[in-house]
């Protein structure tokens, strides 16, 4: 996930979203607010279903 994008699902609505693999914020889903990843020291800690890696 060095740098990646990944598409990913919100475990609470089922939308599927794109974020980046090395997050430095906390991202949130665009449909319902849930927390999809947060940072950590370097890349982001996924806390939804990965979809694909682009």
């Amino acid at each position: 996930m060095e740098g990646k994008f990944i598409r990913v699902k919100c475990s609470k609505c089922k939308a599927s979203q794109v974020i980046f693999g090395k997050a430095s914020t906390k991202v949130r889903c665009l449909e319902c607010n849930t927390i999809l990843a947060l940072p950590s020291s370097g890349k982001a800690k996924i806390r939804s279903r990965v979809e694909e890696i682009l």
